[in-house]
């Protein structure tokens, strides 16, 4: 790997760790970065998601104070997503490369559309608050089995899974957003988390990449919580949609 490649690994590191805290799509960033440096599909995949779980750490970290009081709720709904992305990363190793190759660019389409309405979600999200919508204390049953099945989305694939994640938390639980934000990282650090154990046991991993992607995502989240913000989301959606077609093309013509 030539040290511009390196540098680009790197600077794709920050630009996912920065929009995960934004907009929760980073996989969008490096997955293709990986794909166009000659990376084999499945293993750009595990190195990524690997190099990507520091930067969730750090999102954890840094919503810390919403975290406070929510022990019950994390317990129950971080139980579903560890079984969940369990089930996402075995299926990931056992499944043929093949199955892979053709199933990522309807994922990656997937989340390029969650991106793209993500706004209409949580306006749609905040109406239903102001109309005084009541849901269980910790979602119900309901929500434990679609955040279990974005466990197996986020352990297979993941990109675009904190917007499934929150849009889910938004619909099914009465508690303020921030609160819920921080929900949501927790979750999506658990099922990174445990498929990165896992792919790291008995998966393929370039530990070149990794160390850059990871490195590159801390700092990418500290920037993300203190400048980001001040950007237009809708540039932001922007480069994440272009930067996912262009994957999906890559891996239709490969």
């Amino acid at each position: 790997m030539t040290w511009l490649q390196q540098v680009a690994i790197f600077a794709a590191g920050i630009a996912a760790g920065g929009i995960n805290t934004i907009v929760g799509s980073g996989t969008l960033i490096t997955f293709p970065t990986l794909l166009a440096f000659g990376l084999p599909p499945v293993t750009a995949n595990v190195s990524n998601t690997i190099g990507l779980v520091p930067g969730s750490v750090s999102g954890v970290i840094g919503y810390r104070r919403e975290l406070q009081g929510q022990r019950s709720r994390l317990l129950k709904l971080g139980t579903a997503s560890l079984l969940g992305g369990i089930t996402g990363a075995i299926l990931l190793l056992t499944m043929p490369a093949a199955a892979f190759d053709a199933i990522v660019p309807v994922l990656i389409i997937v989340a390029l559309v969650l991106v793209v309405v993500q706004p209409r979600l949580a306006a749609w999200v905040k109406k239903r608050r102001a109309d005084g919508a009541s849901a269980p204390e910790h979602g119900g049953p309901i929500l434990l089995v679609a955040v279990f099945a974005t466990g197996i989305y986020g352990g297979y694939f993941g990109a675009a899974q904190g917007v499934l994640l929150i849009g889910l938390l938004g619909v099914f639980v009465h508690e303020d957003i921030q609160r819920l934000n921080g929900v949501k990282n927790v979750l999506a650090l658990i099922v990174n988390g445990v498929s990165a154990a896992i792919f790291i046991a008995i998966a393929e991993v370039n530990w070149q990449v990794v160390a850059l992607i990871a490195i590159g995502s801390i700092i990418g989240g500290q920037l993300g919580a203190k400048v980001g913000r001040r950007l237009s989301p809708n540039v932001l959606r922007g480069v994440i949609v272009v930067v996912g077609t262009i994957a999906v093309i890559r891996l239709l013509t490969s």
